[in-house]
């Protein structure tokens, strides 16, 4: 925690007066004065992450953490009851490794002290280094990216925001259980990359099947440890402030969704927020987005259910499917929540073990017109 440095001065003095219940006034903030807030009692910490020496014609997301915390900060506080500390930001280190070397550690002390981190970058690669974050926790790590591009990346490339995802799949240790990208749009994207995605029996979602239908990606998020947003996922319209915007994506209410739904997720650790360049915004807009994007995290926070797998499904609603009669297909809905999920064997035709992999009504729905959801059969693959 010693290479992250105060909360500007400068982005506190540019505030009006805040409120008792503005999030300015609730955050534990680092100071110049007072040094790193205690953390005990502290369910989620923020750090910036000034680094974009490999964010190819995005030069300036460095700056985004400052840019977002003054909007950040005169937000409201929800009906919230857990403790929220904003650690500073780290700076780069003297190469581009030392930085993710750096993050990876403080990432790794979070986690183990059981705190949900927000990384506000800096370039999409730092997803890299929170992924290594649980090296030491031993688990398999389940990723959903959202983006307009998969970010695979061409073979032997090295670590960028643009191929990234290659080397969370082919570095050591091999911690990368599952990864989906939600919202790519297929003419940013090589053919090849996703035939790759597809053959590794991942997940990759395009924009046309969640747009107008956000509730779709909730399944996604509830499975994820981590979250990782490239802002070029959202449209220029709602969103000037990063180099790869276009006309076409996600709209501001889409993202205030996606990490609301991340935000409920019993089993999510960390969110991160990328690419993010206060040098190509307009008047704030796209910090004021990301602020609200925050927001609606924190807020998710506080709604979750403690679902599977952090409690039992032994009371949960249970529905056999029989599809092509052959397969027979078992769904379980908690009665708590609402939420739905389908049940995968494991261990082999002669095991009597499952797992349960989130879903949604819709693939109840499909199942009982005959159609396998993609996500038992892929699932089935991993196994």
């Amino acid at each position: 925690m010693e290479h992250l440095s105060p909360v500007p001065e400068s982005v506190i003095d540019a505030l009006p007066v805040l409120d008792a219940n503005q999030l300015g006034r609730s955050i534990r903030r680092h100071t110049e004065m007072e040094g790193l807030p205690d953390l005990d009692g502290i369910k989620v910490a923020i750090i910036g992450v000034q680094e974009d020496r490999r964010a190819y014609r995005n030069v300036g997301c460095d700056g985004a953490a400052d840019a977002i915390r003054p909007f950040l900060y005169q937000l409201y506080k929800g009906k919230w009851d857990y403790g929220i500390a904003d650690l500073g930001n780290l700076y780069k280190g003297e190469r581009h490794t030392d930085t993710l070397l750096l993050l990876k550690e403080i990432t790794q002390e979070l986690l183990q002290r059981q705190i949900v981190l927000i990384t506000i970058g800096g370039s999409q690669e730092l997803t890299y280094a929170n992924y290594r974050g649980y090296d030491s926790l031993e688990q398999t790590v389940n990723i959903v990216s959202v983006d307009a591009r998969l970010d695979v990346g061409s073979e032997g490339r090295d670590l960028d925001h643009q191929s990234y995802v290659s080397h969370l799949v082919l570095q050591e240790p091999h911690n990368l259980y599952n990864f989906t990208n939600l919202g790519y749009q297929t003419y940013f994207n090589n053919p090849e990359e996703i035939a790759l995605i597809d053959k590794l029996f991942f997940e990759a979602v395009r924009l046309g099947q969640i747009q107008n239908q956000i509730a779709r990606t909730e399944p996604f998020l509830r499975d994820a440890d981590l979250v990782s947003i490239d802002m070029s996922a959202v449209r220029q319209s709602y969103n000037p402030g990063t180099f790869y915007t276009s006309p076409h994506g996600l709209s501001g209410e889409d993202l205030c969704a996606i990490t609301r739904y991340a935000g409920m997720s019993d089993r999510l650790t960390q969110l991160g927020l990328f690419e993010y360049n206060p040098r190509l915004d307009r008047n704030g807009q796209s910090a004021h987005l990301c602020a609200h994007a925050l927001w609606y995290f924190l807020e998710g926070l506080s709604l979750r259910f403690g679902d599977y797998p952090i409690g039992s499904r032994a009371n949960y609603e249970k529905y056999t499917v029989l599809v092509d009669e052959e397969d027979e297909v078992h769904f379980h809905k908690s009665p708590t929540s609402g939420r739905w999920w389908i049940e995968i064997p494991k261990g082999g035709p002669d095991s009597n073990r499952t797992t349960l992999v989130p879903c949604d009504y819709e693939d109840y729905t499909e199942a009982l017109n005959g159609k396998i959801p993609s996500r038992w059969w892929k699932a089935q693959q991993k196994a």
